[in-house]
This record gives C-alpha cells, sequence and structure tokens, in this order.
C-alpha cells in the first residue's frame, strides 16, 4: 500500500467528516502514524497496514478535537458532548495501540524471535576423523545457533 492509496481508505472511512480536513491534513495524520509506529510506506504488510490506518485515524480524530476545542457549553444545547466524544475515541485508540505493542512486540519492532533472544556459539573446537586437533584449519567456521 503507498501513502496516496491510504489517504483513498482514510477518505472513505472518515468521509462523513472529511469535509473538515484538508488533503494536507491526512499527509499529515499519516507522517504521524509512521512515527508512533516505526513502519514505512509502501508497504505489502498486512499488519503493518492495519496500524498505519489505525493510528492515521487517531490523528485525524485529534485534529477534530483540537479543531472542537473551543466549543461551549449553553443551557440547553450541550456542543461540549462532541469535544468528550472525540477524547474518549482518542483515549480509547491510544490503550488498544498500547496493548498491541506489548502483544504483538516482534511486529512493531520488526525483528524475528531468533533475533531478540541471545545466542549459542560454539567453542570451534574440531578434531578429524583420526582424532587429530583441526580447529585452526581455514576452512572451520564457529558455529552460531540459532541461525536465519
Amino acid at each position: 500500500m503507498t501513502e496516496s492509496e491510504l489517504i483513498a481508505v482514510l477518505e472513505r472511512e472518515v468521509s462523513d467528516l472529511s469535509i473538515q480536513f484538508e488533503s494536507y491534513n491526512y499527509t499529515d495524520a499519516i507522517n504521524r502514524a509512521k512515527e508512533d509506529t516505526g513502519f514505512s510506506l509502501p508497504t505489502t504488510d498486512v499488519f503493518q497496514i492495519k496500524w498505519l490506518n489505525n493510528r492515521s485515524k487517531r490523528h485525524l480524530i485529534f485534529l477534530l478535537l483540537t479543531k472542537n476545542a473551543d466549543k461551549f457549553r449553553v443551557k440547553q444545547i450541550h456542543l461540549q458532548n462532541r469535544f468528550e466524544h472525540y477524547l474518549s475515541m482518542i483515549k480509547l485508540m491510544d490503550e488498544e495501540f498500547d496493548k498491541a505493542q506489548v502483544d504483538y512486540i516482534y511486529e512493531f519492532a520488526q525483528v524475528s524471535s531468533s533475533q531478540a533472544f541471545g545466542h549459542k556459539v560454539d567453542a570451534g573446537f574440531a578434531y578429524d576423523v583420526f582424532a587429530r586437533d583441526i580447529t585452526y584449519d581455514e576452512d572451520q567456521k564457529v558455529i552460531v545457533s540459532p541461525g536465519d
């Protein structure tokens, strides 16, 4: 998925709110999402696409929150509800993201499980079939486990 494809998806998913956004708002939201996740575009990884999309929507909602921060409450009209709803959505999205970072630590770190743990390096001692020491021969390699 490229950045322009992600913008098209975001425009569809927040279509009712899209009249409040300028085109650069989508780009800014995607850039903030890339900073949050550490992922980059273009990508074909479904996991990365999902979280870039979710975090971009979060940043768009935050933009709406800041645009509506100056709304006030009148006797019968409760305009602050919009502000509270945006705030609760952002809080929920941040909680989901924090939980996902713990649950999917390898995907966010973009490492395999073998890279996350220590490796065993053999001593490197080697003997031929006649029990002669061939440890220092040029063709001897030290075995590192696990290997990729």
